[in-house]
């Protein structure tokens, strides 16, 4: 069957069907799968999202939506069904006060680029800022400030979204509050982002970063619990790193940003006093240019072409109390040996109260810890590592962890169940009156 025969006037004469528009929006950051759409379709208006669902919805014809692409195992793909090109949808601003109104087709990049300018940014930002704005909501977005202000999706302050049933509603906790919380972290079941309205904060115009190295976990883990609850610094993130003097050994960086606006540095030693790091590098930076401090890397791996290969990433939340066995163990493992040469492990804490989004899953505890697992695979080498990292999370969730759903893992409905535990009813309550014929967010792999 044709694209032709499915979709008909007014939405067909939008799509685009041509090969190299169904070629990329298959694809992915992640490179893993590759589902073709029967068209593409770019609103100019929320008019035209609401249209594509009024009439997808009836039919059963899938739909996703897309903005910066980011996504690693094809979550914003819609086979056989209609991709939401958005980045037509990707105004930002005006800046009114301490808050912004962003379209979902936006790149983080641009919100920050409108709020600067005012002295303002968003309280919280994921360390790579080309991903959409739409797509970050729907997942939560984690970042080095969430242990002081949770995650991004709980800087929201009202959402403007079209239901999978064809509704174009304006939500927010206090007006269609169901909405408004199955929507943030909710991975798109319910509804297409098409606004979101942000609560801003002042931006400093320094940072000192600190880069705190350690040669043993527990010491590192204990330091970063200190900081996560006592919240001297205002970004606080950390890595694995391989240890050059050993065999398959691990060492530790804690990295951590105290802001300031000059000529008064912040006090390094009363900062670092009681901590048990084994060197320091501290360095003075532009908030702007820490907060783009990415983008050179994504230039170098444009420009090498391992950006176009392979991410077989998994992130996960690890309770504290499981925390270093899981992380030793997984580190250990002979399918994650590929880490000490191409990829990246971030390990951080995160205090459970500031997130806030009822759908956003976490383990038990006070304080947790995202193992984030980021590879590069060489073009048909990846297959092994999406093993691998089903192998890691049954073992993680076996002491505790949960995913954090942006994974290049696929996921079986038992596992989908089991993930969102007593909100699962929540969820599936909200798919059922907002998307009843069930079109949104089918690259998860969940059922109902």
């Amino acid at each position: 069957m044709t694209s032709s025969d499915r979709v008909s006037a007014p939405v067909g004469e939008l799509l685009d069907t041509r090969p190299e528009a169904l070629r990329e929006a298959a694809d992915d950051f992640g490179h893993l799968v590759r589902r073709q759409p029967l068209g593409v379709l770019r609103p100019r208006s929320a008019a035209e999202v609401r249209d594509a669902l009024v009439y997808a919805a009836p039919r059963g014809i899938p739909v996703a939506a897309r903005a910066g692409g980011h996504s690693l195992h094809g979550q914003g793909q819609a086979p056989d069904g209609i991709v939401l090109d958005l980045s037509g949808l990707s105004a930002v601003g005006p800046v009114a006060g301490d808050r912004v109104a962003v379209r979902a087709g936006a790149l983080w990049r641009d919100v920050l680029a409108a709020t600067l300018p005012y002295g303002l940014t968003p309280p919280v930002l994921t360390d790579y800022l080309g991903a959409g704005v739409g797509g970050v909501l729907s997942a939560g977005g984690l970042g080095g400030a969430s242990h002081r202000h949770g995650l991004v999706a709980d800087s929201v302050l009202e959402l403007e979204v079209v239901t999978g049933a064809g509704e174009h509603l304006v939500c927010s906790p206090d007006r269609h509050g169901a909405l408004f919380h199955a929507v943030l972290a909710g991975l798109g079941q319910v509804a297409v982002i098409i606004r979101a309205t942000l609560r801003l904060s002042p931006a400093p115009t320094l940072v000192r970063r600190y880069c705190l190295y350690y040669r043993g976990l527990d010491a590192y883990l204990a330091d970063q619990h200190l900081l996560a609850t006592d919240r001297r610094f205002d970004y606080l993130e950390g890595q694995a790193r391989p240890a050059e003097d050993t065999a398959g050994g691990w060492n530790y960086m804690v990295e951590a940003v105290a802001a300031h606006q000059g000529p008064t540095p912040p006090d390094d030693q009363g900062l670092l006093a009681d901590l048990a790091f084994d060197s320091a590098e501290i360095t003075d930076l532009g908030h702007a240019e820490f907060a783009h401090r990415v983008a050179a890397d994504e230039e170098l791996l444009r420009a090498t072409g391992e950006w176009l290969h392979p991410h077989p990433w998994l992130n996960l939340l690890l309770p504290e109390d499981t925390a270093a066995s899981v992380v030793s163990g997984i580190l250990a493992d002979p399918g994650f040996r590929d880490l000490r040469e191409n990829g990246v492990v971030l390990l951080y804490p995160l205090l459970t109260r500031a997130l806030r989004a009822p759908l956003f899953r976490r383990p038990r505890g006070q304080v947790v810890f995202l193992l984030a697992l980021l590879r590069t695979a060489a073009p048909g080498a990846a297959d092994p590592m999406v093993a691998a990292n089903r192998t890691a999370y049954e073992y993680a969730r076996a002491n505790g962890a949960v995913a954090y759903p942006v994974n290049a893992l696929p996921m079986t409905p038992a596992d989908w169940r089991e993930h969102y535990g007593d909100q699962w009813d929540t969820l599936a309550r909200a798919k059922g009156v907002h998307d009843p014929h069930g079109i949104l967010g089918r690259g998860h792999g969940m059922a109902y």
